[in-house]
């Protein structure tokens, strides 16, 4: 055993004398890991009927709840679910995404945005964390996205527009692996050319799909080797049919029988190898320090925050903050200054309209006044001359009842007179 010093560009090999027992550390590192067990995330894009539920199902060899998704969506929409899987002592906690409608829309512009705006949901939950002064990421359920299974439908023909689209959106933000669903549903000499023409397509429209790495001897021939069969092509199949002595998945054709875990007839086993038993920690990795990282960094910008000044000198996150703080009060003062001149403005308006809509009422109460005045006198003349009117016929009316009564004492004096006389001469007779 022996220890090097990689102090400066010297380096020495110190031996040394006994076992010390740091060689242990990988083991004490398994053993935290299985007891805490791990988490893997797992975005399933693609149109409805290309059997993502029944790919999910047979990858991890289970049956998933779920219910079939409608063709009539009025709109994309992300569903989540969480399973713990336990195998060989070694807790997972899987979580699948499908995409439910995507592809379905008559309008599919924007059928990517609700898948764009989940993972940077996730980032955000997890960056929240991570800012809290009380952090608890060791029990944090991290939702980010590890990877995602782009499901292509296989026509033979070309990429979708939609297709290289949404994974134009993605690349940045998941691994994207490109699988050909389905592909029982074309010959194998079409296989091999569209296999060939989705991969040119992705290369000129500048689409970044995850590469298995090969930078650990290890596994890079068998990563590498990998890497030139991508896009995979691959069947589901939760069916199990007995072939020769054997239960296998297949899928039963009038024409044949399709096995699931056949390398000749499809890259199922490929696929499940380089996702889940080679290279899942990487994809983890990936999310959290490349892709994550971005958003990260991202948001820190945009929220003003700086590792560097104008002089690109070293900037503490206390002067940052002190900085933003400054900027924040100032920029508080400044608005609080607008809201009080704008106050100040709105109650100068709002006196003149006031005072405007005083004066109106004045006139009006003025208008109103005089045209009550003109009104009474115009009554008052006219009871006078009503007045006048009633004391004329009264005064006629006496000279009147005056005359009748002369008339009626004359009329009674000659009755009287008439009557006298007949009396001293009875020989007088009336008619």
């Amino acid at each position: 055993m022996c220890f090097k010093s990689f102090q400066g560009e010297g380096c020495r090999t110190v031996p040394l004398s006994g076992h010390v027992g740091f060689d242990s550390l990988p083991d004490q590192l398994v053993n935290k890991s299985v007891n805490h067990g791990f988490c893997f995330n797992i975005l399933c894009v693609g149109e409805t009927g290309l059997g993502k539920s029944t790919l999910m199902d047979t990858l991890f060899n289970t049956k998933f709840e779920g219910e079939p998704a409608s063709h009539s969506q009025p709109g994309v929409q992300l569903k989540s679910s969480t399973y713990d899987l336990q195998e060989s002592n070694v807790g997972l906690k899987l979580t699948v995404v499908g995409t439910v409608g995507f592809g379905d829309q008559i309008n599919k512009e924007d059928s990517y945005k609700p898948i764009v705006e989940f993972i940077d949901a996730q980032f955000e939950a997890y960056l929240q964390e991570e800012l809290k002064i009380k952090r608890v990421l060791h029990n944090f359920h991290d939702s980010r996205i590890h990877a995602c299974l782009y499901f292509i439908a296989p026509t033979g023909h070309s990429l979708k527009s939609l297709d290289l689209v949404t994974m134009k959106k993605l690349d940045s933000k998941v691994n994207i692996i490109p699988i050909i669903a389905k592909s029982d549903a074309i010959s194998k000499s079409e296989l091999t050319k569209f296999k060939i023409k989705i991969t040119s397509e992705l290369v000129s429209n500048g689409v970044q799909i995850y590469q298995f790495p090969t930078d650990d001897e290890s596994v890079a021939e068998i990563n590498g080797t990998m890497n030139a069969h991508l896009p995979f092509a691959v069947i589901g199949s939760t069916e199990e049919l007995k072939i020769g002595n054997k239960m296998m998945k297949a899928r039963q054709y009038p024409w044949g029988t399709v096995q699931v875990e056949n390398e000749t007839h499809c890259d199922f086993v490929k696929l499940r190898e380089m996702l889940i038993r080679v290279n899942m920690e990487d994809l983890r990795e990936q999310t959290h320090t490349r892709h994550y990282e971005l958003y990260r960094r991202c948001k820190l910008e945009e929220m003003g925050f700086k590792d560097t000044d104008p002089d690109s000198k070293p900037f503490s996150l206390q002067e940052t903050y002190e900085a933003k703080r400054n900027e924040f009060l100032g920029e508080l003062q400044k608005k609080e200054e607008e809201m009080r001149q704008m106050f100040v403005q709105r109650v100068k308006e709002k006196e003149g309209e006031l005072k405007e809509a005083e004066k109106e009422l004045h006139e009006k109460f003025d208008r109103l006044k005089k045209l009550h005045q003109d009104e009474k006198k115009k009554l008052e003349d006219k009871k006078k001359s009503l007045d006048d009117e009633v004391n004329a016929f009264k005064q006629r009316k006496t000279a009147a009842e005056l005359l009748q009564s002369q008339a009626q004492q004359a009329g009674g004096s000659q009755t009287l007179k008439r009557e006298k006389e007949r009396k001293n001469n009875p020989w007088l007779c009336t008619e």
